[in-house]
């Protein structure tokens, strides 16, 4: 034996493979030492022909492959087959087997020589790739959402089950699903889906948006959709994967929560014209009532015998006071709407009370009531519009009074003032009333505990007070009645003397 042909043997003998060759008969001449090792023995040992060896090939494949071979042995066809074969060890493993006859030089067949080559771990990873693409068939048909593929220059190439029941559309025809991709857009989305989408596929860029697509019931359903391009390692794109999920809910509900905003701001304005409405009325009764009071009595100081003509001139100058109060409440409104400035001056806290409580005294007799007063002296001075702040005194003791049954024996008001950190002046008027039932609700608009109450006072006192930058807050008494307290904050320097 040459070199070359021991250095050929050496290769035949190692190679990873099962490598062999038969004569005319399909009787096994030679086996390499893989394929006896495969087997566990050799020709002399149950590989004598390869009938001997087809029934080592598994049940399932032995008719195909025996058929296959019959076949080249008849007509000199090269023989090729995938079969899974029975190893010395009992167990099945997959492999490869093809085998060209050789001829001699007038072509006449003398012997067949082939090889088997192991594609057991081969095809393991394809089965295993069938099943992952089983799943992920599965996975993307039960994805509650619509997902589709585009090729780089937007063609539709696939679109999962749940579109393609949407759409209507069979998913075995790809020529449908393309044809009815131009056809589902609502009329007034399709330009628009056209453009922005076309724009994405020349710029790589992320499609998003939002529109209508036609249900095969013929119904329009909002979408919101997004699609990612896929690229190669060099960057190119080479698909466009997008879902689109059903937002119809979604929008009917947001047109639905704007049709009820819609909805409650017309209500707002209506209440706040109610509100408006009633606190104009209150604002003018108040003056209107003192009127109708003073005139009564100077009424009576008039009819009295001898008639008590100084009484009844200074009740009549109570009457045009009241007149103009009512008269100046009437052009604050008119402000109030022409958005003007009303002029603020610098006023003594205390000296504001003491009028408040002559103007009412008439009022205050006719109860029974003690009013007490503390007035801290030296008080700072305070920027006010002296009408309102009056209006709030008023309010709040005409609601301390009423606030008294008239059984109660210890009918009795106390006004307080005194300095508030930093630098302002706080009052207080308490009562020994019933106190609050319900203190976190007094301040809400019409709410009241009067039989013929509005439910306008404190708001109103409230707004005023905030609109000087103070504050207003009520509070029940430990033993007895209620206590309503509001601060206001100094003047400043740039305030001195004049309008602001």
């Amino acid at each position: 034996m040459s070199n070359t042909e021991s250095l050929a043997l050496q290769l035949i003998e190692n190679i990873p493979g099962h490598v062999w060759s038969t004569d005319l008969d399909g009787r096994f001449t030679y086996v390499n030492s893989s394929m006896r090792a495969f087997f566990g023995g050799t020709p002399d040992n149950g590989l004598g022909t390869m009938e001997d060896w087809l029934q080592r090939v598994h049940p399932v494949d032995r008719h195909h492959v025996a058929a296959g071979w019959q076949h080249s042995l008849a007509i000199g066809d090269p023989f090729a087959s995938e079969h899974r074969t029975c190893g010395g060890d009992g167990a099945y493993r997959w492999f490869r087997t093809s085998s060209r006859p050789f001829r001699d030089s007038h072509g006449v067949i003398e012997a067949w020589h082939g090889q088997t080559i192991d594609i057991e771990d081969q095809k393991k990873a394809e089965e295993e790739l069938r099943d992952r693409s089983v799943e992920l068939s599965v996975l993307i048909d039960m994805v509650p959402s619509h997902l589709w593929r585009l090729t780089p220059d937007g063609t539709t190439t696939l679109v999962n089950k749940r579109m393609a029941d949407f759409l209507g559309r069979d998913l075995s025809d790809k020529s449908s699903i393309e044809s009815v991709m131009d056809t589902i857009f609502h009329p007034e989305d399709a330009d628009v889906v056209e453009t922005e989408l076309g724009r994405c596929l020349a710029t790589g860029e992320r499609f998003s948006m939002r529109y209508r697509l036609l249900r095969a019931d013929g119904m329009y359903r909002w979408m919101s959709g997004r699609a990612e391009p896929m690229r190669d390692q060099g960057g190119s794109i080479t698909a466009w994967f997008g879902l689109c999920h059903d937002i119809e809910d979604e929008m009917q509900a947001a047109a639905a929560l704007r049709r009820s905003a819609s909805k409650l701001a017309l209500a707002s304005q209506a209440a706040n014209l109610s509100q408006l409405s009633a606190s104009i009325a209150h604002e003018i009764y108040q003056p209107l009532a003192a009127i109708i009071t003073n005139s009564d009595a100077c009424q009576r100081w008039l009819a009295a015998d001898p008639p008590n003509i100084e009484r009844g001139k200074f009740t009549a100058k109570r009457i045009a006071q009241d007149a103009l109060a009512a008269v100046d409440v009437v052009g604050r409104i008119r402000a109030l709407f022409q958005r003007k400035p009303q002029p603020r001056l610098i006023e003594d806290m205390n000296q504001l009370v003491v009028e408040v409580l002559d103007l009412m005294s008439d009022e205050i007799a006719g109860t029974s009531t003690r009013v007490d007063t503390d007035l801290a002296v030296n008080l700072p001075q305070i920027p006010i519009d002296r009408v309102q702040v009056q209006q709030v005194l008023v309010n709040l003791i005409r609601n301390a009074i009423q606030a008294m049954d008239s059984t109660n024996p210890l009918r009795s008001l106390s006004i307080t003032s005194y300095p508030s950190d930093p630098d302002g002046v706080r009052v207080e008027v308490r009562d020994t009333g019933g106190g609050f039932a319900d203190p976190n609700r007094v301040f809400e608009p019409f709410f009241t505990t009067k039989s013929n109450g509005m439910g306008m006072g404190l708001p109103i006192c409230r707004s005023i007070v905030e609109s000087h930058g103070g504050k207003l807050w009520v509070a029940n008494n430990e033993v007895a009645g209620a206590t309503v307290a509001f601060t206001l904050p100094a003047a400043s320097a740039e305030y001195g003397t004049a309008d602001v």
